[in-house]
């Protein structure tokens, strides 16, 4: 099959509230299928939503209260696979026969309380393919999300398609694409909390390079999906603009031009079947990884361990 059809989900979470970001996830799965996509995507740490409150709150100060009693329920909410958070989504992608790219806040059960941005692969065969925990948090994420390792930096066969994907601000890492790259992909899935100044340059750029397809999907949030009932948040309220991320999901093909330009500032979903043929046909002139490599000269070396603080032998 050199066609597949992709599904990118804009859609805002519920903050702050883990089971019902899942059931809007499960909605948007259903729909997708029924639109007879094979794949689909989900925003950075959609489930259960991105750390707005860092920003918009002006809080930053050491040992803050108010960063500490948000901290502690967003942790709370963060989604624990050991526990069968995702089993519900798992059994939806085996009976709907898609597969899932999902942006989850992950608690691992063997680090702590530490969260980590990480992104779910799950087959149409509803087998969790990889979970890719973001390398570096950026900027003030760095306040909440502990840092990530190389363990999912994997890449999964899709009819005649090879995809992988990467978390916001990490598909500017040249190496970490070159990772991708080199297992063969050319469905490259760039997650984003939601802003086209994210996707708007960069998904083109990436497919051009690559060669490859990219979809960069965003979530939204506005300032009125705020929860009211969530302690403290008057702060975070009085200085959000209306939409503190406003999407901007789209699909670049391999010679860089745009299949689905940047959709912004409401729910949508989107949808695109791609052809294989255009990435055999760009990849004639440059194959980044192929025809146009120098591994004699060049040569990138990826550590896939996941982090542990103890590795017991018994």
């Amino acid at each position: 099959m050199d066609t597949i059809t992709v599904a990118l989900a804009q859609i805002t979470p519920v903050w702050f509230d883990r089971g019902k970001t899942l059931a809007k996830v499960a909605d948007s799965i259903s729909e997708a299928a029924g639109s007879g996509a094979n794949l689909v995507t989900f925003g950075e740490a959609l489930v259960p939503g991105y750390p707005f409150w860092i920003e918009y709150s002006k809080e930053t100060a050491f040992n803050s209260p108010f960063h500490k009693a948000f901290h502690a329920e967003y942790v709370k909410q963060a989604v624990v696979i050991e526990r069968g958070d995702l089993d519900g989504i798992c059994r939806l992608a085996t009976e709907k026969k898609i597969a899932v790219y999902l942006g989850i806040i992950e608690r691992p059960g063997d680090r702590g309380e530490s969260v980590y941005a990480s992104l779910v692969y799950i087959s149409k065969l509803g087998e969790i393919g990889s979970v890719h925990r973001k390398l570096m948090p950026t900027y003030d994420e760095r306040m909440t999300w502990a840092v990530g390792d190389g363990n999912g930096l994997r890449t999964h066969r899709l009819g005649e398609f090879t995809v992988g994907g990467l978390n916001c601000w990490e598909n500017w890492m040249p190496l970490a694409r070159t990772a991708l790259c080199a297992q063969g992909e050319d469905l490259h899935v760039a997650v984003w909390p939601g802003s086209k100044r994210n996707t708007n340059d960069i998904t083109r750029f990436m497919a051009l390079e690559g060669r490859s397809f990219v979809a960069s999907v965003s979530g939204l949030m506005r300032r009125s999906d705020l929860p009211s009932d969530l302690p403290g948040i008057e702060r975070v309220i009085e200085n959000a603009p209306e939409f503190l991320a406003n999407g901007g999901s789209c699909i670049a093909g391999p010679d860089g031009n745009w299949i689905i330009e940047p959709v912004c500032d409401a729910e949508k979903l989107l949808l695109a079947t791609l052809d294989h043929t255009r990435v055999r046909e760009e990849r004639q002139n440059f194959d980044a990884t192929g025809h146009y490599s120098r591994p004699d000269v060049l040569e990138l070396r990826v550590n896939r361990a996941r982090q542990r603080v103890a590795n017991f032998e018994d």
